[in-house]
């Protein structure tokens, strides 16, 4: 597939953008893709030792992205101590 790509290329210089692009895109999103299913530091693959990951966040713990109106750092902790 690369060796015909290299003959279109050749035969056809406008299309050196285009590829260039088309791999930039995909390099791109298969990174983002990976990123994704790495997750965010919270989220665990392991469910044998730790099913349940949210249970260990302490309710202070600010895991959104943007927090407009709640001040994680006053809030009261509620629910059974670990």
């Amino acid at each position: 597939m690369i060796k015909t790509m290299f003959q279109h290329a050749k035969k056809h210089p406008g299309l050196i953008p285009q590829f260039f692009f088309m791999t930039l895109g995909i390099t791109g999103a298969s990174l983002y893709l990976i990123r994704l299913a790495r997750g965010p530091h919270v989220t665990l693959w392991d469910k044998n030792n730790n099913p349940e990951p949210w249970s260990k966040l302490d309710p202070t713990y600010q895991y959104k992205f943007v927090a407009i109106n709640t001040d994680y750092k006053n809030l009261k902790k509620e629910g059974p101590d670990f």
